[in-house]
């Protein structure tokens, strides 16, 4: 029997990972409550056990007197039970604690085990993790036992063990699945020089290479796009722009503005803000879906954007103040946000508004569709006032305009033009006959003969007239 019990701590240790020694001290820990309670001893009397590590014998002691463990009361084995059961499961959450505090930042692969009141339940072996509903990349759906990867974002400790957090839409889930795709990343030949996400919509990354011979794009996006269609097979189809870091400011902001073309930044490297020129049909390009692609240039480069056309630029943007429900108080919370023209506020969420003091949601709302509206409205404005006027034709026929009289054509030397013979036929009259040419000797009609004297001359035929 003590050789089997020592096999057994051997085989826990093994499998759970806990220290031999800890095990040995919460057998001693149950048996000498045991042998308290079996002897009817009180809950001050002095108790001990020792488990001899060769032989595997148990040794209690209860106030001086040697107590055999093989005449424990089956209460009093029942309870060391429940304490030496109680001491592994303290002792494996340790254990599993321990290992992942040492694990935050890292990416994991799990299963799904259950569903709990929106968030997803991971079995990570012999830890289980949480997914929470926020931490999840929108319009994701999991079944159970199906694979997902994710970010650990913290490990504490709480009643029931070591609560495990895990994150899919945290920048650092991108930080490390491109260490994982990309060897030079984890190498350290190309380096991450800045994220900017938006979970489930798109990320640009900012990428570096320390070796003149490796191309930090290149080896990011892969042979044939390997590499990052992995990684936006994993974000289930969210977007990834991968650009090249720049230490001069106004090339890194271009960059970071792709794919839009820049024509002219105009920076200020004091309050660390721009404003970018673009021209008229590069203005939507680079403004992108609700402000997604200047936000996120803005918060990857760390400079306040802001995106004019040359038209824009010369007559002045619309204010702030021009909006329904604007006043001089909203307007100087929205300034003191850093929010100073409509396409910063159209760029905002309602989320990030709200966090303004004084701003709730539904004025939140308001503000980024007002903005938007203005926005929309002085662009088509500003184009419209850049476009040339068009000209007014008049149309021939085929020309699809109904009335309209065709060119006139210059009429032929010696010949009456066709208003002269229309008019003619109108009042009744005859067409004057074509004066005959002088000086000149008259040629044959191709395919006739030369009028002979005295004929009046023959009417020539006209040709049907042939387009060049």
């Amino acid at each position: 029997m003590n050789g089997e019990l020592l096999s057994i701590l051997s085989a826990i240790e093994r499998d759970k990972g806990i220290d031999r020694e800890i095990l040995i001290q919460a057998i001693e820990a149950a048996v000498a409550t045991a042998a308290k309670k079996s002897e009817g001893a009180s809950e001050e009397a002095e108790a001990s056990a020792t488990l001899d590590r060769k032989t595997g014998r148990i040794v209690a002691v209860v106030e001086g007197r040697e107590v055999d463990s093989a005449r424990l009361t089956r209460i009093a084995a029942q309870t060391a039970k429940q304490v030496i059961l109680q001491k592994i499961r303290e002792a494996e959450r340790d254990v599993i604690f321990t290992e992942f505090q040492g694990r935050v930042g890292d990416i994991v692969t799990g299963s799904v085990h259950r569903f709990e009141r929106g968030d997803i339940i991971v079995e990570l072996g012999r830890a289980e993790a949480v997914l929470p509903k926020a931490e999840r990349i929108p319009h994701e759906e999991y079944h159970q036992g199906d694979m997902v990867q994710a970010y650990v974002l913290d490990v504490r400790k709480n009643a029931k063990g070591p609560a495990i957090v895990l994150s899919r839409t945290h920048e650092g889930f991108i930080r490390g699945l491109f260490h994982l795709e990309v060897p030079e990343i984890a190498e350290g030949i190309v380096e991450i020089k800045g994220l900017a996400r938006e979970a489930g919509d798109r990320t640009k990354i900012a990428v570096a290479s320390k070796d003149e011979k490796v191309d930090c794009v290149g080896a990011c996006v892969g042979m044939r796009g390997t590499r990052v269609k992995n990684i936006v097979r994993e974000l289930h189809g969210e977007k990834v722009d991968i650009i090249r870091w720049h230490e001069a400011v106004t090339d890194y902001i271009a960059a970071a503005l792709s794919p839009a073309k820049i024509a002219e930044i105009q920076p200020d490297e004091a309050a660390k803000q721009a404003v970018v020129i673009v021209d008229d049909d590069q203005l939507s390009l680079a403004i992108g879906k609700k402000g997604q692609n200047v936000r996120l240039a803005s918060k990857l480069t760390g400079w306040q954007l802001e995106i004019k056309t040359r038209v824009q630029l010369a007559s002045g943007a619309a204010t702030l103040r021009g909006l329904p429900g604007v006043g001089p108080a909203m307007e100087k919370r929205l300034q003191d946000a850093g929010i100073t023209t409509l396409e910063q506020l159209a760029g905002m969420t309602a989320e990030q508004l709200t966090a303004i003091e004084g701003i709730g949601e539904k004025t939140a709302q308001k503000l980024v569709d007002a903005a938007a509206k203005a926005l929309t409205v002085s662009l088509d404005s500003a184009r419209d006032a850049a476009l040339p006027a068009p000209a007014i034709t008049t149309g021939g026929p085929g020309s699809g305009v109904e009335g309209a009289a065709p060119p006139p054509e210059p009429p032929a030397t010696g010949a009456a033009g066709p208003a002269e013979a229309n008019a003619a036929e109108s009042a009744g009259g005859e067409a004057a006959p074509e004066p005959e040419p002088q000086n000149e000797p008259a040629e044959a009609e191709p395919g006739g003969e030369r009028p002979a004297e005295g004929e009046p001359p023959r009417e020539p035929e006209t040709e049907p007239e042939t387009g060049t």
